[in-house]
């Protein structure tokens, strides 16, 4: 419960990134200089955020390669993908909405809040589904930080040490040629990852084809 809290909060704060940056901040310098920063994070290598990590959460803050660490420095490598996302959804809503909402009396705020975000809402929640899916599938940044190829005790809160699907993967794979049985292990995961992110793509490919609109 705790981490789908800090997933949810952390959407919560991308997406209020970008509706800060669409809606309240002026264009200028500043608004430029951030949107062209966030733009460039998005097409970063996963493995500099990788760096980001070890140097800030593992090294910098002493946290060592725990669960807390990688659930920082994956947020980093999926937070632009949201942002972007959130804008670009925010920009398809149509003006017209907007204008009429205002033409109404509407404040700012209700107009994105009972206007806009309602018609960009499957355009975000497609955004988030698709940037978890690929954090879900990304090991570089982990290896950085130094997780375990095998971990033999159960993490059992934040501040444990973690391994994920593609490196115990990547273990059973190498090791293969000496327990037989691990190959079987190996493939079975593969059919759970891929099932995962299979699930996570088609709910996406749902929601944005059940709740868009057409205008």
């Amino acid at each position: 419960m705790a981490h789908a809290n800090s997933r949810t909060r952390n959407i919560v704060f991308r997406v209020g990134t970008a509706i800060y940056l669409e809606c309240y901040a002026k264009r200028g310098k500043f608004h430029s200089f951030i949107q062209t920063n966030i733009s460039n994070l998005a097409g970063v290598p996963s493995i500099v955020f990788g760096i980001l990590g070890l140097t800030i959460f593992v090294r910098l803050l002493g946290l060592g390669n725990v669960i807390l660490a990688g659930g920082l420095t994956m947020s980093l490598l999926v937070l632009p993908i949201i942002v972007v996302a959130s804008q670009e959804a925010i920009r398809a809503v149509p003006g017209f909405l907007s204008e009429a909402s205002y033409g109404m009396g509407a404040t700012k705020w209700q107009t994105i809040k009972n206007v806009i975000l309602p018609v960009a809402i499957p355009g975000i929640l497609t955004g988030a589904i698709l940037s978890l899916s690929r954090a879900i599938g990304e090991t570089a940044p982990l290896v950085v930080i130094g997780i375990p190829a095998l971990l033999i005790p159960f993490p059992g809160g934040i501040m444990d040490r973690f391994t994920v699907l593609p490196m115990q993967i990547y273990y059973w794979t190498i090791d293969a040629a000496l327990v037989a049985e691990y190959a079987n292990l190996a493939a079975a995961t593969i059919v759970v990852l891929l099932l995962v992110l299979f699930l996570m793509n088609s709910a996406a490919i749902i929601i944005r084809n059940k709740y868009q609109k057409r205008y």
